[in-house]
């Protein structure tokens, strides 16, 4: 009889022990759940941050807008788009009587000399075809030679065969 208390004490025992050793486990792989999530989450919060950083300088804000042939200058507005680097919304127009060249799209700087532009310019010159209006819609490149104070438009022939002098100034 001792020896069958005996076998039942230490079973009792070992299916004790275990049970607790089960428990602890889960409460360790439940705690560095969490430190790998509050790890992912600072990191994710670096990266976001990096990433809305320019590499570039700011264009941010409202610039003179000019064309050769309109006597007036205009101007067009550079605003940052969230969470992105060297992006920006890109709006504006020149306008002299029946004259006009409007800007819509995206811009974006990819070197210290160059800007990406993706949307619409549109331009009606009473001089090129009595002002019939024409629309440059494919990416375009705005390209600077004076260390950034101006960017001019490389896609400088027009519709009618005349080059354009389209510039934006900083």
């Amino acid at each position: 009889m001792k020896n069958f208390l005996t076998a039942i004490a230490i079973t009792a025992l070992f299916i004790s022990c275990s049970k607790k050793e089960a428990a602890s486990t889960n409460s360790n792989q439940a705690d560095s759940t969490k430190i790998i999530d509050s790890i992912n989450a600072a990191r994710t919060k670096i990266n976001d941050s990096i990433k809305s950083k320019n590499r570039f300088r700011d264009f941010s804000g409202k610039h003179t807008f000019t064309h050769n042939l309109i006597n007036k200058k205009g101007s067009v507005n550079f605003t940052k788009v969230e969470g992105e680097r060297d992006r920006y919304r890109v709006s504006g127009e020149i306008r002299s009587g029946k004259d006009y060249v409007t800007i819509d799209g995206t811009a974006n700087a990819v070197s210290d000399k160059h800007v990406n532009f993706s949307g619409n310019i549109t331009q009606s010159i009473s001089e090129y075809d009595n002002g019939k209006p024409y629309v440059r819609n494919k990416p375009k490149t705005f390209m600077s030679k004076d260390g950034g104070k101006t960017y001019r438009l490389q896609d400088m022939v027009n519709g009618s065969g005349f080059v354009d002098y389209i510039d934006i100034h900083f």
